[in-house]
């Protein structure tokens, strides 16, 4: 697989190198086990603990209207508690979304249940679901899980590998990414920060926070609000820009995480200090995106868009988001399709992103409202597409240009094809990932719950 530092992001290229493995950073506690919630057998229920007190966290939740039962409670929690927590607890193989007040009911007893297990209140819970839609959760399984699970829990990778791999539904892999920093302690010497993230989605995929479980965490001290202030812009650069089937769901949410045990000082907003932490979340929010469009529902390949020469960055982003959702673009992939005709119509259908999803990335609040769902500006006079390396299109030298066919075909078949477009029209950069669409993905979501 193509890995992080081959294909640097156009608009951040200095994001730290990540290393996908499971580092679980100090002041947490993790774990899984198979509960019985999952038919299959296999792990379905993860809990991550602060071992030190409470820890800050953020979030950042799916906008679809039939949000489910633990996206609406975790709300709830995160306003209680004013962005503090001691667990978050997911549960996979049933959503528990469109399940009624009785779904409601059974939500706020898994939150009694971690929280007496625990000896916290139950309002520092945080709650994750994944799974068919419309279904209630086993109570009693996901008790007799818990009960299994605390003393089980360990300050290891292999404890944070285990949650990550309870996170699963049809994922094919474990998703695991980890980057670090040095930053100044209160000694004046540079400690290490640990980010590390697990994420769960290859299916119901798109922008709008793309249909997905995170959960990353750090050592650093921070406040919520800064978390707040770090995790929504990265989100829109990442998750926001993934696509596998053109299909949002109603569990997506990530949460960041602090357990406040790191050497380093105290972070603040505005500083060096924040910047790098920033940069060290988005790196890890980037992989993990790249990893979930790559294990995409019956995925042979990433794919990869990155925009340049937009008139700003909003633009560079609709623009990319454009092309991988395009199930042409997608299917041409499959097949290893050289057909930029399909790239060139996706990219003159753009659209910038919702108001919310604009203003988390930058843009001032009267700026987003006025120019969510616009068409993004392209000049086909000036636009060149390249595809896997070659140049296939430039609209200042006549448009189409000459290229070897069979060689852009070859070039395609490869763990990852990249599309790169320059716009020509100013410096605004993005990206965006997604994967091909396979016969595979029909069959699989045809059969999805029979």
């Amino acid at each position: 697989m193509t890995t992080e530092r081959d294909v640097r992001s156009p608009a951040h290229p200095a994001l730290p190198e990540v290393e996908r493995r499971a580092h679980i950073p100090a002041g947490f506690l993790a774990g899984g086990l198979a509960a019985g919630i999952k038919a299959s057998g296999r792990p379905d229920v993860a809990l991550i603990v602060a071992s030190n007190g409470p820890m800050a966290a953020a979030a950042v939740f799916t906008p679809n209207t039939f949000a489910a039962a633990p996206v609406r409670l975790s709300r709830a929690n995160l306003v209680a508690s004013s962005g503090w927590a001691r667990a978050v607890v997911s549960t996979s193989g049933c959503a528990n979304a469109a399940t009624g007040p009785a779904g409601d009911a059974d939500q706020v007893r898994v939150g009694e249940l971690v929280a007496g297990a625990l000896g916290i209140d139950e309002s520092e819970v945080l709650h994750l679901s994944t799974g068919v839609i419309g279904t209630r959760l086993p109570l009693d399984k996901v008790a007799a899980g818990l009960g299994a699970l605390v003393p089980e829990l360990a300050a290891t990778g292999s404890g944070l590998e285990a949650a990550a791999d309870a996170l699963r539904t049809t994922d094919s892999t474990t998703k695991v990414a980890t980057a670090s920093v040095a930053l100044p302690g209160t000694d004046g010497a540079l400690h290490e920060v640990h980010v590390s993230g697990i994420a769960k989605g290859v299916g119901m995929i798109h922008p709008q926070m793309a249909t997905m479980l995170s959960v990353v965490l750090t050592d650093a001290t921070a406040a919520p609000e800064l978390l707040a202030a770090i995790l929504r812009p990265a989100a829109a650069r990442t998750w926001d820009q993934l696509s596998v089937d053109g299909d949002t769901s109603t569990n997506d949410t990530v949460f960041l995480l602090a357990s406040g045990t790191s050497l380093a000082a105290p972070i603040v907003a505005d500083t060096a200090s924040a910047a790098a932490l920033a940069r060290a979340v988005e790196a890890v929010a980037r992989d993990l995106a790249r990893q979930q469009a790559a294990d995409g529902e019956g995925a042979t390949c990433l794919l990869t868009c990155q925009v340049t020469g937009a008139t700003d960055d909003a633009d560079a982003r609709a623009v990319a988001r454009a092309v991988i959702s395009s199930s042409l673009v997608k299917a041409a992939a499959h097949g290893k399709d050289p057909n930029w005709g399909r790239i060139a119509g996706a990219a003159g259908n753009a659209r910038l992103a919702d108001a919310a999803v604009l203003e988390a990335a930058g843009l001032t609040s009267a700026d987003a409202a006025a120019r969510a769902g616009t068409p993004a500006a392209l000049d086909p006079d000036r636009l060149r597409i390249a595809i896997a390396g070659h140049l296939v299109f430039d609209g200042a030298s006549g448009g189409p240009q000459p290229f070897d066919r069979a060689a852009a075909r070859l070039a395609l078949d490869a763990p990852e094809i990249v599309i790169r477009l320059d716009l020509g029209l100013g410096a605004g950069s993005g990206e965006a990932f997604g994967c091909d669409l396979t016969e595979a993905y029909v069959r699989e979501n045809s059969e999805y719950t029979t």
